[in-house]
């Protein structure tokens, strides 16, 4: 042999593998578990998440196994033939003979582990795969397995039996798997439970698999792979030796293979306090702080504490996330540059902080049930964070960190849910709210100019004119304490031959006001606040000099970024006579909560024709039987620039007593969304591509009816995904996926001078129907009917328009008299015909997609919580009020890859055509298998002259 030994050793061991059952037993067993377990042990297709963990989660496990198989007999077959001491007395190097049988083994595994790329490529196919965590999986798992392979080939070099090979390394391998599983993780603390991780190989697997690469779980498998094969060489070295000798080369040997392995070993001891050597493969980076994360750490002026509150004995599902956060939290001391101190800590060593968490912060520890084989008890465990700066601080327990999903037959998984966005967004709460506590503009970046475009004195109303003299002394106080952020200007739109009054009239719609009928006296009297980006106006229907400086506060505070916003929420009020039909209507408690994560919230009663002057944007969301002055209040905020959000139809749901039903709701917007070129249709969109609803069914066996509740696909739950999300909007672009809910088509006029901007559409696969009759029927067959449709075309779900909005009540002197008759202020009447252009309107054709019925439904459903439109809605808050720092990260979750609508036809297609596309790649091994055999019979027969 030469320096090429290495290279015909591994040859001739895959020749004599593919020449016996071995390497094809070895294929056929993997690939056929490797499927089983993906498809029916895990139940992918119930699963529903667009992801591989379920072909890798068993791998640890699995390998074991057929590594131990494979390995068992490479040097066991050696010594039991008498081959091995034609080895040993070989003029090579003998650790080539061992990487040699080595790199036969890894390539046989990485054989195996290409037989199943059909399932990655198949997920990519059917919804979005994040390939990162893939291809993190299938490095972990040769990683895996080549630590396991050395390990089975050392104890193969120990024993001239196969199956006592093969049962010691599955013994060691197993035990090397059992030190970081839950089975022993579970008896120990916090703190003895990292260890035991650190130890384990499964456990490093999985933080492989979850997409971040880091030096420390990549130098484990080599630092086992190393050890394994120095001591299979030491073991092959020591069949030379005589029995009983010791001489110093012997000595040597023993010296340097267990100084190898002590340094292969114990350099993951070093190792274990470097956290920043990582990778993180997800797409979007889930593990790793993102740039809105280090500017926002960037705006701190003091020092920030985030404090870890865990327990040492807590629930064995949350104890594997408590290094995950850590490791999170000091990326946040890195890109902090000083200004952030982590500290961890075990409420029950430290019994000051307990009392500091309880008493201060409402911290208090959570009861968790949880068993061992001898007892169940009830442990009372923390599992919380602290966010601190200066005075202010917010905290945040397992219930905003942790996302939990229930899977068929199997344990629920439980994962942290977007651990970065959550602690991001109390820094920002924390940081904004102690910077408002200073000076009012320490959040304002552009100069600030508050314009009143104001006639001169002698046209205004006596009233008006005490008004001007208050107001002007408050905004010029402002003004010399804003150190130049802040400038005032009165301007008359009279001047100059009537030029701004012609001006201001076409971008801003501001026109003449009379005092009384009976005073022909025509003013203005318009207020306004504008930087280099938009233009507010502030409310003058109520000309009250007390109530101005907190309206100008209100005005202000919409442009920076260090207050809290307010949140003007609509919502429809209970009404009697659909009570006494037991109808109710819808309800949003989880909208109500999650604005009040990140704004402040004011529940507004529109019958009085206002919104409430310190409301930086307005949501109605299913509004009923609105009146002329509620119509009136939401067309008059839109004029002055406003942001307006509305969800309608004129149909809402209502699943009760095991039955759904569908009643007509009156907006009283109807007219009003059509004067600004937005209609509604009467009718429901349907789709085949639709989300899963446990939907009372009625169900026809021969001549009976019966009702029953299954969990199906339901064609008025509308799965909006791909190109149904405008990706080019910031609001729905980092959205995965979306459940329309009972939506209505809506019909666009583009030609109505704005510019109309889709944001949700169904497929191509949709229909209308104006059918009543929403709860399915089930057939003998047990197939599903929904109503049918002629024709199948995309429909528009949600827009938003822009532009300037003409007023609805512009031409109508009659309807506006009778509301401003009932709210008259002060003799003036002032309507706003013309919006500016900053002014904004989201229309959302559906009164249910966020109500708490289908939220639930989809829960049931889908196994976990969703909050898909509840995070656009809040997209579109943080876009609208440009609070959009951190839109980018909200959304990204591991359980929002979900998979299309399939019936079990199409799933049984695909299941089989993985397992057709698995034999056809053994079917592709086998074939270059014989060429390479019969290319190497004829060499040979050349050779020979035969």
């Amino acid at each position: 042999m030469n320096s090429m030994a290495l290279r015909r050793v591994a040859s001739k061991e895959l020749r004599l593998f593919f020449a016996s059952p071995v390497a094809w037993l070895f294929l056929g067993v993997f690939t056929a578990l490797a499927l089983f377990i993906f498809f029916w042990v895990e139940t992918f297709f119930a699963r529903n998440i667009a992801d591989t963990r379920p072909l890798f989660e068993w791998m640890p496990l699995l390998l074991i196994f057929l590594c131990s198989a494979l390995t068992m007999r490479m040097w066991s077959e050696e010594r039991r033939s008498g081959t091995l001491e034609h080895v040993l007395t070989q003029p090579v190097a003998l650790w080539q003979f061992v990487l040699g049988k080595y790199v036969a083994c890894l390539a046989l595994l990485a054989l195996a582990l290409l037989t199943t790329l059909p399932v990655p490529a198949t997920v990519a196919v059917l919804a979005d795969l994040d390939w990162g965590p893939v291809l993190g999986a299938y490095l972990a798992t040769l990683l895996l397995g080549s630590a396991y392979l050395s390990i089975g080939l050392c104890v193969s070099a120990r024993t001239g039996n196969a199956i006592v090979s093969l049962i010691v390394s599955v013994a060691v391998c197993g035990v090397l798997y059992l030190l970081g599983s839950k089975l022993l993780t579970g008896f120990a603390d916090n703190q003895a439970g990292q260890m035991l991780t650190r130890l384990g190989a499964g456990s490093r697997f999985d933080s492989i698999t979850r997409g971040v690469l880091d030096i420390r779980d990549l130098y484990y498998y080599l630092s086992l792979t190393g050890a394994g094969l120095a001591l299979n060489v030491y073991l092959l070295e020591k069949e030379r030796w005589a029995k009983g000798t010791r001489t110093p080369r012997h000595r040597r040997w023993r010296t340097t293979t267990a100084l190898l392995v002590l340094n292969f070993l114990l350099a993951n001891v070093w190792l274990d306090k470097i956290s920043s050597l990582r990778v993180d493969l997800t797409e979007g980076k889930l593990y790793s702080l993102s740039t809105p994360t280090s500017d926002l750490l960037d705006e701190l002026k003091e020092p920030l504490l985030i404090r870890g509150y865990f327990s040492a004995k807590t629930h064995p599902l949350l104890a594997p996330l408590v290094p995950q956060v850590t490791d999170l939290l000091r990326e946040y001391e890195v890109a902090g540059k000083g200004r952030v101190r982590i500290e961890i800590v075990d409420p029950a060593d430290n019994p000051e902080l307990e009392q500091e968490a309880n008493e201060r912060y409402g911290i208090h520890a959570t009861p968790f049930q949880v068993a061992d084989r001898y007892q169940s008890a009830l442990v009372n465990s923390y599992f919380n964070l602290l966010v601190e700066y200066g005075s202010e601080h917010e905290t945040m327990g397992f219930a905003e960190l942790v996302e939990v999903r229930a899977t068929p037959n199997a344990a629920p998984e439980v994962l942290l849910r977007n651990a970065e966005f959550d602690i991001s967004r109390a820094i920002r709460d924390v940081l904004h709210s102690f910077q408002a506590g200073g000076d009012l503009f320490e959040g304002i970046d552009d100069p600030i100019e508050f314009v009143g475009y104001v006639s001169a004195n002698e046209l205004l109303p006596e009233l008006l004119l005490t008004y001007r003299e208050r107001i002007t002394q408050h905004v010029q106080q402002i003004s010399q304490a804003a150190g130049g952020k802040f400038r005032v200007r009165f301007v008359a739109p009279e001047s100059n031959n009537g030029e701004i009054a012609r001006q201001i009239d076409e971008e801003w719609g501001f026109k003449p006001m009379i005092a009384t009928l009976d005073d022909d006296r025509e003013f203005y009297f318009y207020l306004t606040l504008a930087d280099n980006r938009q233009v507010v106006q502030l409310p003058t229907d109520n000309f009250d000099p007390d109530n101005f400086p907190a309206m100008l506060e209100a005005g202000l505070k919409r442009f920076s970024s260090g207050f809290t916003r307010t949140v003007a929420l609509a919502l429809p009020a209970f009404d009697e006579q659909l009570a006494r039909h037991q109808l109710g209507a819808p309800t949003f408690t989880n909208l109500e909560r999650m604005i009040t994560r990140d704004y402040s919230i004011r529940m507004e009663d529109l019958s009085d024709g206002t919104v409430d002057t310190e409301a930086d944007i307005l949501a109605v969301v299913a509004p009923h039987q609105l009146d002329a002055h509620g119509v009136y209040a939401i067309d008059q905020y839109l004029m002055r620039g406003g942001t307006v959000i509305i969800a309608s139809s004129p149909f809402t749901a209502e699943l009760a007593g095991g039955e759904l039903r569908i009643q007509p709701w009156e907006s009283g917007l109807v007219e009003w969304l059509d004067h600004h070129g937005i209609g509604i249709d009467d009718s429901f969109v349907l789709d085949e591509r639709n989300a899963p609803f446990p939907a009372p069914v009625i169900r026809k066996v021969g001549g009976y009816e019966f009702r029953d509740v299954q969990l199906l696909d339901y064609p008025y739950f509308i799965d909006v995904r791909g190109s149904g999300l405008n990706q080019e909007h910031p609001a729905t672009s980092g959205i995965p996926q979306l459940t329309m809910a009972w939506a209505s088509p809506l019909v666009l006029q583009r030609g109505s001078g704005l510019r109309i901007t889709n944001l949700l559409r169904s497929s191509r696969r949709s229909w209308r129907s104006r059918d009543m009759a929403v709860t399915p029927t089930v057939d003998d067959e047990e197939a599903i009917t929904a109503p049918a449709g002629s024709t199948r075309n995309p429909e528009e779900l949600a827009v938003l328009a822009t532009g300037q909005f003409a007023s609805y009540f512009k031409d109508k002197p009659e309807l506006l008299a009778t509301v401003q008759k009932s709210r008259d202020r002060a003799g003036v009447r002032a309507l706003l015909e013309q919006s500016p252009r900053s002014a904004r309107m989201f229309v959302f054709a559906s009164n249910d997609f966020m109500d708490d019925q289908m939220l639930s439904a989809i829960v049931a459903g889908s196994g976990t919580q969703y909050l898909g439109p509840l995070e656009l809605f809040m997209n579109i808050l943080d876009w609208s009020l440009q609070d959009d720092a951190l839109l980018q990260i909200r959304s990204r979750g591991h359980f929002n890859r979900t998979l299309p609508p399939m019936d079990e036809r199409q799933q049984a297609l695909l299941e089989t055509i993985n397992y057709g596309a698995a034999l056809a790649l053994l079917a592709v091994f086998a074939a270059l298998h014989w060429l390479r055999t019969a290319q190497r019979r004829r060499f040979y027969r050349r050779s020979l002259g035969l």
